[in-house]
């Protein structure tokens, strides 16, 4: 199958496309990474989804507008993905996550919008969305759903081994040692966007060009490490309904005024605290990063001088791209949907059992999908 994923981070700052062509052979999953390509939201509508995230609050008519205009950002980017790469006979789309309800340990709903109809119409083929609230219901956190495709990637690498995506929240695979384990670590680059937001008026801190010039304040550091969040057992799971604009003025308020760059290396570094303490938790020897934060070499520095003895590998040496690897996840989570098969991994999310994920939208005629499978692919191979 040829199939289109789409999805758009914590960040909300663009729809990732990943047209990959998927077939199975013996129990490996090969993948070809067609096309890939990042779609910026345009400015007003990413100005309206900020002003819709926690603390804020949305009416039920804002809800209705942004999940329109989502959607048919979606149906933009997946039109210019098929103009690029040609037909494809699936959509899985992950839509915008606006909203995560964690009480405690427990995730009691999420909202991703993004009306998947309307990229059903542009492109008349089907589309599998609504891909977490499955797991929820399960009793699972509905996330990281991206360990699927990490627990299949890392297959076969000298274990423990694990997968670091550095989004707006950092999520950490783990394989190796028993059963997959995943989990968000913290902020990855939430605080940090928000900060230069705040102070500068730009989206994000270029290659760590603020932060590699500041000095880190410990005693912010300190404060900001006491989250009771780092401390919490897995399965875990965060978003900027916790680590947002707000949080971070909190912990500011009653301090000497930081300059933008320390305060761009002191929340680098507890990205890369809270990261490289999971990571020496589970004892891992390698470690393979994706995610826009992998191309801040202030942050990547960071982990890797505190993970002296732990391989470092972008995702690309496994012939994925790291700004694709998203994408390419929903892909993955699509053809599993599609063929009938459960896709996420208890043990990941801490869901009763692994579930069927989404729901479908048919295109412009009759649905059909393949006949489904009897066995779960155990491992997986790209090639760009």
């Amino acid at each position: 199958m040829r199939i289109l994923g789409l999805s758009s981070g914590t960040s909300h700052d663009a729809i990732d496309a990943a047209v990959v062509e998927l077939r199975l052979d013996g129990g490996t999953l090969h993948g070809s990474l067609v096309h890939a390509a990042q779609h910026p939201y345009p400015a007003a509508l990413r100005a309206e989804i900020l002003d819709a995230l926690p603390p804020h609050e949305v009416s039920l008519a804002g809800v209705c507008r942004l999940d329109t205009l989502i959607g048919q950002s979606f149906a933009d980017a997946g039109e210019a993905a098929v103009t690029a790469a040609g037909t494809v006979d699936l959509v899985c789309s992950h839509g915008q996550t606006l909203y995560h309800w964690v009480e405690e340990d427990t995730v009691r709903g999420t909202l991703q919008l993004g009306q998947p109809a309307w990229i059903a119409e542009r492109l008349g083929v089907p589309v599998v969305s609504d891909v977490r609230t499955a797991d929820v219901a399960a009793g699972g956190q509905g996330a990281p759903l991206v360990s699927l495709l990490d627990a299949l990637l890392l297959a076969g690498l000298p274990g423990p081994a694990g997968a670091l995506n550095l989004g707006g929240i950092a999520n950490v695979t783990v394989t190796g040692s028993g059963a997959p384990l995943a989990f968000d670590t913290g902020p990855a680059n939430a605080l940090m966007d928000a900060a230069m937001l705040a102070l500068t008026g730009h989206a994000y801190d270029m290659d760590g060009r603020l932060a590699s010039t500041g000095r880190v304040d410990e005693a912010l550091l300190s404060d900001l490490l006491s989250e009771p969040y780092y401390r919490r057992r897995p399965p875990k799971t965060t978003g900027k309904e916790l680590f947002h604009a707000d949080y971070l003025a909190r912990y500011l308020a009653a301090r000497p005024a930081l300059s933008p760059e320390d305060l761009l290396a002191t929340l680098a570094e507890l990205t890369a605290r809270t990261v490289s303490d999971a990571v020496r938790e589970n004892g891992l020897r390698t470690l393979v990063v994706s995610g826009g934060g992998a191309d801040n070499p202030v942050l990547t520095g960071r982990i890797g001088a505190l993970l002296p003895d732990v391989e470092l590998l972008r995702s690309d040496a496994l012939g994925l791209p790291s700004a694709a690897k998203e994408a390419v996840a929903f892909a993955v989570l699509g053809w599993f949907t599609a063929h009938g098969l459960p896709s996420t991994l208890p043990s990941c999310t801490g869901a009763a059992g692994s579930r069927i994920l989404g729901r479908i939208t048919p295109g412009g005629g009759p649905l059909r999908l393949p006949e489904p499978l009897a066995e779960t692919p155990t491992a997986a191979r790209f090639t760009c």
